[in-house]
């Protein structure tokens, strides 16, 4: 069942979720080639506190920080590191908050220095898919149409849909019911309502969507075939007439 949330949780919802579309737009700036992964993060997390929440990730199941940074064919859950961003390379950034017991949650992949053609295609394609896929979502919409329009635009253009990995509802717990997968059949899945929470994240490989998971880290999820991959994301609600965007 998805939850219904009153206007009075709705407002809270905006409130951590601005947080989360502030920091994504501010760590822009900072993501070039030479900064480590591990800078990032804590630029990220001093954000989120001075903004008086507190990062969701860090010790979720384990996590070891705020932020998940995946760069290049790391497709999601890249644990902040050492590791120095190279030119040419892309990367991104996925960011949770809490604030007064509700949860904000949203993504972004950016381009280090210039990319090619074909890597700033993915990041493109990935969040258009986003926007094709919230013109099916309002109340009275099956589940099933976002996905089956975020799948359709990806393949269109030639690239593929992560399918072990959803997105997923939210509010006072990060994950909530239900699992909001990027593929599958339009007229399927739960009966949207206004009020419903939803983060919403198309996560796009360059080639196929088969991943893995490093055994080292039990975390760090990757495209199998070890082609780029992005990852976009917003929290939204559902209204009659579609959806409010609470990270942007």
């Amino acid at each position: 069942m998805i939850a219904v949330r009153t206007s009075s949780e709705i407002e809270k919802m905006r409130a951590a979720n601005k947080i989360v579309g502030d920091v994504l737009r501010e760590i822009e700036q900072y993501v070039k080639p030479g900064v480590t992964t591990l800078e990032l993060n804590s630029i990220i997390e001093d954000f989120i506190l001075t903004a008086g929440a507190k990062p969701s990730f860090k010790g979720y199941g384990g996590f070891p920080a705020a932020s998940c940074i995946s760069i290049d064919e790391v497709v999601v859950h890249g644990i902040p590191s050492l590791r120095v961003l190279k030119e040419g390379e892309i990367v991104s950034i996925d960011v949770g908050t809490i604030l007064n017991g509700y949860n904000g949650d949203g993504a972004r992949t950016f381009a280090v220095g210039t990319v090619s053609p074909e890597k700033q295609r993915l990041i493109d394609v990935t969040r258009e898919s986003f926007f094709e896929g919230i013109k099916q979502v309002k109340a009275g919409r099956r589940l099933g149409d976002y996905s089956h329009a975020v799948q359709t635009y990806v393949e269109s253009h030639g690239f593929s849909v992560v399918r072990a990995m959803v997105g997923h509802g939210i509010g006072k717990a990060m994950h909530e019911d239900p699992e909001v997968p990027n593929y599958g059949r339009a007229g399927s899945g739960p009966l949207l309502k206004a009020g419903n929470c939803l983060a919403l994240e198309p996560m796009v490989n360059a080639g196929g969507y088969a991943v893995t998971i490093d055994r080292h880290d039990k975390w760090t999820c990757r495209a199998a075939d070890g082609l780029p991959s992005a990852h976009y994301e917003n929290t939204v609600v559902v209204t009659d007439t579609g959806v409010e965007i609470l990270t942007l």
